[in-house]
């Protein structure tokens, strides 16, 4: 029998097909979440869907056909047929699960801000319109922003007693283990960590830039598919232009690009006027230019001060101390590894979480996997999901005063 994993985020869609019998992976696969239409954001999505029945029951249709379609591809790839897929679970931010189910949003949308249930649901693929005879299982959301991807990325991760577990997404979220009690939010920091909304950000596929280095005033860049020509920007090559921006005494601590007439060095050159605003050229040839501009450096600054305040709240709540934490886990859709010193120059993290810090490629997606791969009947991930305290961010006065501290690039814990 085969199962199908799947990570629902709220920008990228990944998935993989698995060989109950032996365990193993046999294909993987992702895509861009096809109710980015209606928005880049969880927000976005959910103003346009409380406002109109016809636009919910879009998205709705639209995921089901777009998890659909990307399971097709994993039987394609691996030559079997939809029909000997047995189990599929989905894991992702209760937003994304309510409108994949069809559910009402508007406890979510609204005060108190809360899903509709916080338990697993057990379906049939006919109940998401496939067809078939699998059994499909979503997993628990604990609370609020918190979902079903949190809790899946903790399971897999197996974080030990004082870890800090952070998925840096567009539905940041942030987890923090406390002997048995998980305190856990989301904060909204939006899609820049992804390349989502920055001028010429794009998904981490063949053409996006997935890393860029200065060194003696020349840039060195590396493209995903190797010979391609650069098209654009991926998550983790932002955070690392950033920090390279900042090293070069390019960018001031306070996210403004400094004047051609500020910079002593050659790089004064790949400084330009965008679209009205100052950018930096990242690559240029006859057909296209590639930019950070300020504005995308803004958007970098609010998805950081977003997570870096709700770090803070966490450690607040559970009365801990940064010196006390053990272990940081890392993961998110970023296109490449990000390493935490990055982190470190643009205020995220301070010295002890970088030296504490492990990357976990496909985070989510591994949980989900070793869920369907247990023999427990996923026993264990809602016990692990009753461990949840979640703690809410929105209109709270510690996040909006941690907030603006946070917004400047530089480390203040």
């Amino acid at each position: 029998m085969y199962a199908v994993a799947i990570d629902l985020g709220t920008t990228t869609l990944a998935a993989s097909l698995l060989d109950c019998g032996s365990g193993l992976r046999v294909a993987v696969s992702a895509a861009i979440n096809p109710q980015r239409l209606f928005g880049a954001d969880v927000i976005s999505r959910l103003d346009a869907a409380v406002n109109s029945v016809s636009l919910k029951l879009e998205m709705t249709t639209l995921i089901r056909t777009g998890l659909r379609k990307i399971g097709q591809d994993l039987c394609d790839t691996a030559g079997i047929a939809w029909s000997d897929i047995g189990k599929v679970a989905i894991a992702g931010n209760p937003a994304m699960q309510h409108l994949l189910l069809g559910l009402g949003l508007t406890s979510l949308a609204f005060p108190p801000f809360r899903p509709l249930y916080t338990t697993a649901t057990y379906l049939n693929s006919a109940d998401l319109e496939w067809e078939g005879g699998s059994d499909v299982y979503l997993f628990p959301m604990p609370g609020g922003f918190v979902g079903g991807d949190t809790v899946a990325f903790i399971y897999g991760a197996k974080p030990d007693e004082s870890s800090l577990c952070l998925d840096l997404g567009t539905n940041g979220e942030i987890a923090l283990v406390e002997g048995e009690t998980v305190w856990a939010t989301s904060a909204a920091a939006g899609p820049a960590f992804e390349g989502g909304n920055l001028s010429c950000g794009m998904a981490a596929l063949p053409g996006a830039i997935s890393s860029v280095r200065i060194n003696d005033e020349r840039l060195t860049l590396q493209v995903i598919g190797g010979s391609v020509q650069p098209t654009g920007l991926c998550g983790s090559a932002a955070i690392e232009v950033v920090t390279e921006l900042l090293r070069n005494n390019i960018l001031d601590a306070g996210g403004r690009l400094r004047t051609p007439g500020e910079i002593e060095s050659n790089l004064a050159t790949r400084l330009i006027e965008y679209k009205g605003g100052a950018a930096f050229v990242l690559y240029r040839d006859a057909q296209r230019l590639i930019v950070l501009t300020q504005e995308d450096i803004r958007q970098l600054q609010l998805a950081k001060a977003a997570i870096s305040a709700g770090i803070d709240v966490l450690m607040e709540r559970s009365c801990m101390q940064f010196n006390s934490l053990k272990k940081v886990i890392l993961t998110g859709s970023f296109g490449a590894v990000v390493q935490p010193e990055w982190l470190k120059t643009i205020g995220i993290f301070d010295e002890s979480m970088v030296q504490t810090t492990r990357f976990t490629p496909e985070g989510a997606l591994a949980g989900v996997e070793k869920a369907l791969l247990s023999t427990d009947g996923y026993a264990a991930v809602e016990d692990l999901a009753r461990r949840f305290r979640v703690v809410p961010l929105s209109g709270t006065p510690l996040f909006e005063a941690l907030f603006m501290r946070h917004i400047d690039f530089s480390a203040l814990k």
